[in-house]
């Protein structure tokens, strides 16, 4: 497998020399990183060209890094079932960048581009409906940031008395903010089983 899939970065970085950065094979798995410039060229290279045949997109996702000028990784997953492979695409985005849809080569794509959206901010330029998918009207943030708060911005609850559902601001006390990442049986006064064997 891993032979073939070694043809096949042969294969592309020779038929797509402008698009193609770099290749790297971990784990049995193909990953190819290329320019956001060429994307949609690579993705119907991909599912066109007769030595790839990648004709089903699995997913979409994104990586943040914050310390990095550009951002986001925007991550493809792609599998042909003609050929028996399965490859990764990867292209990096600055934060103040749109990357292109590819909606019009593969249509599976509008929920998975929506989803990176909602939850990284990445626009896709040319996607026909991109609005959030999985988070409340008026959401603010995107909430796979690694700058995102775990707590969030606001909370959600059913108020009783108004007989509806109210949204607040976030407000927990600096207790429950405060971890010693200790283990739970450290400092007891009490001998398990088992630890006599630990002092001999």
């Amino acid at each position: 497998m891993s032979e073939a899939l070694e043809i096949l970065a042969a294969h592309l970085e020779l038929k797509r020399p402008d698009d193609v950065i770099s290749s790297e094979i971990n784990f049995g798995e193909l990953t190819v990183t290329v320019t956001s410039a060429g994307i949609v060229d690579f993705v119907e290279f991909l599912k066109t060209n007769a030595t790839c045949k990648f004709s089903s997109l699995v997913d979409i996702t994104a990586i943040d890094h914050p310390t990095r000028p550009e951002r986001f990784d925007v991550v493809y997953h792609f599998l042909s079932m003609y050929q028996n492979h399965r490859i990764r695409i990867k292209t990096a985005v600055r934060e103040d960048e749109m990357i292109a849809s590819i909606v019009d080569i593969h249509p599976s794509a509008n929920w998975f581009e929506r989803e990176v959206f909602d939850m990284f901010g990445i626009i896709f330029s040319g996607h026909p409906d991109l609005r959030r998918l999985l988070t409340d009207y008026g959401f603010r943030g995107f909430p796979l940031r690694k700058d995102f708060p775990t707590t969030g911005y606001t909370e959600v609850r059913y108020d009783e008395e108004l007989k509806r559902v109210v949204y607040e601001p976030v407000s927990l006390t600096q207790e429950y903010r405060q971890f010693d990442n200790l283990s739970p049986w450290e400092g007891a006064k009490y001998i398990l089983p088992g630890d006599e064997k630990q002092e001999a």
